[in-house]
C-alpha cells in the first residue's frame, strides 16, 4: 500500500460535487512548496488535486478556501490530462495548519482520520478561527 503525505496550501475554494451513484466527493488543488535550488532560486510549486470523499465531503466544504494551509494523507492518484501526468491524492486524512486568507497566523483548525468514529465537528468558533490545536474526527 503507498501512502502519501502532503503539506501545503489550497489554490482556490473547494467544490462539492456527486457522482451519478450520489455519492459525495468534494475537490481542490494544494500547491506544496518545494523550496529553492542551490543558487537560492524559488523552484516552481507542485499542484495535486485533492478528493475527499463521502459523508465528510460536504462538512468539510465550507472550511477548505483558497490559501488555507493543510497537511493531507492518503493514496496517490495520477491522471493524464491532455498528454500530461496530473498529481492527485486520496485524502483519507487532513489536518488544518492554521493561516490563509481569512485567519490570523499561527492558529490551527480541525482534521479528521478516517480511523476514528466517524463524527465531524466543525473547528471551534464556526470556522478556522481560534482553534488554537488540530483535532481529528472521521470521514466516514
Amino acid at each position: 500500500m503507498q501512502i502519501l503525505m502532503i503539506a501545503g496550501n489550497v489554490g482556490k475554494d473547494a467544490v462539492l460535487r456527486r457522482t451519478q451513484a450520489g455519492d459525495a466527493v468534494l475537490g481542490f488543488s494544494l500547491a506544496v512548496d518545494n523550496g529553492k535550488d542551490k543558487n537560492g532560486n524559488k523552484r516552481d510549486s507542485t499542484w495535486y488535486d485533492c478528493s475527499v470523499w463521502g459523508k465528510r465531503a460536504a462538512s468539510l466544504e465550507r472550511f477548505i478556501t483558497k490559501g488555507t494551509k493543510l497537511t493531507l494523507t492518503g493514496r496517490p492518484t495520477v491522471d493524464a490530462y491532455e498528454g500530461k501526468g496530473k498529481l492527485g491524492i486520496s485524502v483519507n486524512e487532513l489536518t488544518f495548519q492554521g493561516g490563509g486568507s481569512d485567519s490570523g497566523g499561527g492558529q490551527s483548525g480541525g482534521g479528521y482520520d478516517s480511523g476514528s468514529t466517524g463524527n465531524y465537528d466543525a473547528p471551534a468558533g464556526g470556522g478556522r478561527r481560534g482553534v488554537r490545536r488540530p483535532e481529528r474526527v472521521g470521514i466516514g
